[in-house]
């Protein structure tokens, strides 16, 4: 029996039924969670438990520490998204403002920034005047790779158009030095089509697009280094290799 919960339940002078109707579920629920010990509700239902008993989760369900603490590599996960459009549009221009040394973004495109980040283009010219390296690893806009993707996805901004205008942009900053603009070679278009890194020094947002999806609904991890050989390294070394092949680009 989780003694816990139980004691939680009678301090609150709530019943099964009581915490069951507060949570959202049944009270046969509630009376599993008090007659088992070792089952842990999901987080929703841990979390408004807590609220309804006026508790901590951690002093109901003790296990749920243990399984927050990362250890070796899965430090380096700090969130995923479903979605790349359910992360806080605040998370880029966080992310973007905090950099004290470099600015990688390989996305196909990088359309987005300059629609979802307000005053991007300021932000970067203040950070590459901070001496910040900044790059953009794009598409090339009349490649082959391109011109699929464009039937793929099947809208009405096409991938040549959003490159066009991060390119438009980008030569509105005009020739700053620190920041550098490249289109991925032929042969590695459709690797780079199919995963995006935006890395903002020890930060990585990475997007694998999935298959038809554009990348606002493919998935989004977020990931912050912490040692050698990690998988922020490696998505790092992906997006650099695509980078020492890549050609020059301009608008």
């Amino acid at each position: 029996m989780n003694v816990r919960l139980r004691s939680a339940m009678e301090e609150a002078g709530l019943s099964a039924r009581q915490l069951a109707y507060r949570v959202g579920v049944s009270p046969k629920q509630v009376e599993r969670w008090v007659s088992n010990e070792d089952l842990t509700p999901h987080a929703r239902n841990r979390e408004d438990a807590a609220r309804a008993l006026g508790v901590d989760e951690e002093m109901i369900w003790p296990q749920t520490i243990k399984e927050r603490i990362k250890t070796g590599t899965d430090r380096e996960m700090v969130r995923s998204y479903p979605y790349r459009s359910a992360a806080p549009s605040s998370l880029w221009a966080e992310l973007t403002e905090g950099c004290a040394r470099e600015i990688f973004l390989s996305g196909f495109t990088n359309y987005f920034f300059f629609t979802s980040v307000p005053a991007f283009p300021e932000i970067l010219r203040r950070k590459i005047d901070a001496g910040v390296r900044v790059r953009f690893l794009l598409g090339d806009p009349d490649g082959e790779v391109t011109r699929q993707r464009e039937t793929i996805e099947d809208t009405a901004l096409t991938v040549s158009t959003r490159i066009r205008i991060t390119l438009e942009h980008l030569e509105r900053l005009g020739a700053l030095e620190g920041l550098e603009t490249r289109f991925s070679a032929p042969d590695d278009a459709v690797n780079h089509v199919s995963l995006s890194v935006f890395r903002f020094d020890d930060d990585a947002l990475v997007t694998p697009h999935l298959a038809r999806l554009v990348g606002h609904d493919s998935p989004l991890l977020h990931l912050r280094r912490h040692g050698e050989g990690g998988m922020f390294d490696r998505f790092r070394d992906h997006a650099e290799e695509l980078w020492s092949r890549a050609v020059p680009g301009t608008a």
